[in-house]
């Protein structure tokens, strides 16, 4: 079964769960997954987040649960639609799509973006499906580097040509199809700049990888592709972060998931990767202590709140990592080694950090 077909199928298997319901005269209702803390957990054989069998029900004929149900189906019938013409809408597309007025009334389908995103991802659960399998796009951010050709819509890309902007991650990673691949692991970075500066300094060539990036917290289509490389072409992951919580929170969603896409773990978590960004051992080694930045109040609550992690709880080295930047009061980004040199990270960091196993898991 397609892609395509496995949601078609899904969508009209929810249609007719309703319909009868409807003609057995009982009151129509959604079965939605509780997606919040307290119905995650973390799963410590397969060392990721999986959602809980929590769920609550949304009726048809109850004043405060009809807006949302209605919401819901209106995203499914435009996911049917979408399909159906293979065509495809970007989250704020989908927003003006649902934005009309209901029949006989004064009342829109949603006042914000808000309200279709959070319809978006009731379908998904409910339906069992990704926000990309329902033709339902987010933004493009990030970008990739490195020897492996691709086809993409029907279009042969070679990473390894695309000059100084490389290949634009989209949205949807799913169907992209990997037709050589000659890499030993990839680098993933959490910053645009420092991916031009590995880039321009052709890291990808000289150690035979591949480089990617975001900016920020990586997008849904780069922690699928992430994904694929590692799972499907065995390509080992190195999170290359900076050393402060949000640094350290980027490399734990995509090892373990999110809470809030715990019910995507199967598709987004990487349970091998490995973190190889700054540590509290690095910025001794390269004298790193005068490029530190002061917490904030928000930064220490953020630590405060990783280390309690159950995925961080019992791990002795990031607890080690943890004290060392609570004690430092402050944190370091991975662009302060440009004090060493220019390309001091592509020429020495990496190379060093690779090559001694200097990671953490």
């Amino acid at each position: 079964m397609t892609i395509k077909q496995e949601s078609q199928k899904k969508l009209k298997e929810l249609g007719e769960k309703l319909l009868n319901e409807i003609k057995s005269g009982e009151n129509p209702y959604l079965d939605i997954p509780i997606r919040s803390l307290s119905n995650v957990n973390f799963n410590v054989e397969k060392q990721v987040l999986e959602i809980g069998d929590s769920s609550s029900k949304r009726f048809f004929f109850n004043i405060s649960h009809i807006r949302k149900f209605v919401q819901t189906m209106e995203v499914a019938a435009l996911a049917k639609e979408l399909i159906e013409v293979d065509k495809h809408l970007s989250l704020r597309q989908v927003f003006y799509a649902l934005r009309k007025t209901l029949p006989g009334t004064n009342i829109d389908v949603v006042d914000e973006q808000k309200e279709s995103n959070d319809a978006i991802e009731d379908l998904e659960v409910i339906a069992k499906l990704t926000r990309e399998q329902l033709h339902v796009n987010a933004s493009k951010n990030g970008a990739a580097a490195g020897k492996i050709i691709i086809e993409d819509k029907g279009d042969r890309i070679n990473w390894g040509k695309l000059g100084s902007g490389g290949w634009a991650i989209p949205s949807n990673t799913e169907n992209i199809k990997f037709k050589k691949i000659d890499a030993k692991f990839i680098i993933y970075m959490e910053k645009a700049a420092m991916w031009e500066r590995l880039n321009e300094d052709k890291v990808w060539d000289k150690m035979n990888c591949v480089i990617i990036a975001s900016q920020g917290q990586a997008t849904r289509g780069i922690r699928r592709l992430l994904q694929r490389l590692n799972q499907e072409h065995n390509l080992p992951i190195y999170v290359l972060t900076d050393f402060d919580p949000w640094g350290f929170y980027i490399y734990s969603v995509l090892k373990f998931g999110s809470i809030s896409l715990a019910h995507l773990s199967d598709k987004l978590a990487i349970p091998e990767a490995k973190f190889l960004g700054l540590t509290g051992e690095d910025i001794k080694k390269y004298k790193l202590e005068k490029q530190k930045i002061k917490f904030k109040k928000v930064d220490l609550k953020r630590l405060e709140q990783l280390k309690k992690y159950d995925w961080f709880e019992n791990k002795k080295e990031w607890q080690k990592q943890f004290k060392l930047m609570k004690e430092a009061k402050g944190k370091v980004e991975l662009d302060a080694l440009v004090t060493r040199g220019i390309s001091f990270v592509s020429e020495t960091y990496l190379p060093e950090k690779i090559k001694n196993k200097d990671w953490i898991e």
